[in-house]
């Protein structure tokens, strides 16, 4: 039979197969050959003893470490406009980390009724550029709730961002109960406090919703430096017509990708982050 882990506890995983949720243990050439399954993995089991059995991890299209997930294929990245600021540089290293990990990303731009006019059109603005999908949410009023709630559809997915942004409110309202609970806000040190223990999957309108949230960890400094020109999709569209193969975009003549920026075809903000990511990883790599 094949199925998917929902669930990890304390060495047993509950694999849901069709409408049915069966309670395993995985055999022990998996710790032979050092993996263990997680949450999110295709497997296929058999039923031993009247128990079931992991037999098989199919191969992964991902692996995210926190959360302790498998084949996730879409994130909603959740950023607030107001309390606190919506910061460009955290949601490019958001949308680096899901094109490296193959991951489709969707922005939620939250709290909309705390900013201005101005404000959301520059932040739409920079996604928009870039190629990237958004929606316009209020977590707390459900606004924008039905449309994220009709992109769950066949897919795992994983809620994505800082802490106080309203990743828990959105959550909660997605799967209609309070199965996520809202941690307070710490006054000493401003940060969300969450007490889910273990990932798991809860299923939502035909699709997978990770009940942890993802990408606590936005560090990007394992990337090569000729790989990070790779992460912008927007360059891609010109990148062909660089006069150098191997343009890194940065000080090389006849770059199509620096005519894009000088045009506006490419967001000058997304740009200037891409150099200095660039610089950084280039400090990294001859400091090592």
């Amino acid at each position: 039979m094949q199925g998917i882990i929902v669930k990890g506890i304390a060495g047993f995983y509950y694999v849901k197969v069709n409408d049915q949720i069966i309670e395993c243990k995985a055999r022990g050439k998996f710790r032979y050959n050092s993996l263990s399954p997680i949450v999110g993995d295709k497997v296929q089991i058999s039923i031993d003893n009247e128990k079931g059995v992991i037999d098989k991890i199919e191969k992964r299209i991902n692996e995210l470490k926190r959360p302790s997930v498998a084949n996730v294929t879409q994130a909603f990245i959740v950023f607030a406009l107001k309390n606190p600021d919506f910061n460009r540089n955290l949601l490019n290293k958001f949308l680096i980390l899901c094109e490296h990990e193959g991951i489709h990303p969707i922005v939620c731009f939250n709290k909309i009724d705390l900013a201005t006019e101005k404000e959301i059109d520059e932040a739409k603005g920079l996604v928009e550029l870039a190629g990237y999908e958004y929606i316009m949410i209020n977590a707390k009023k459900g606004i924008g709730m039905d449309t994220l709630k009709g992109k769950l559809k066949d897919n795992v997915t994983v809620i994505s961002g800082l802490s106080g942004v309203g990743k828990s409110t959105m959550f909660n309202s997605l799967v209609e109960k309070e199965a996520m609970k809202v941690g307070d806000i710490s006054e000493k040190i401003k940060r969300g406090k969450h007490t889910t223990r273990h990932s798991e999957l809860i299923e939502v309108a035909d699709g997978f919703l990770v009940d942890t949230p993802g990408f606590s960890s936005i560090d990007i400094n394992f990337l090569e430096v000729q790989e990070l020109k790779e992460l912008f999709p927007e360059f891609l569209l010109y990148s062909h017509m660089c006069k150098f193969t191997g343009c890194l975009h940065y000080k090389e003549p006849c770059c199509e990708v620096k005519n894009a920026v000088e045009q506006g075809k490419i967001h000058k903000d997304r740009y200037e982050f891409y150099i200095n990511t660039l610089n950084e990883l280039k400090d990294r790599r001859k400091y090592k």
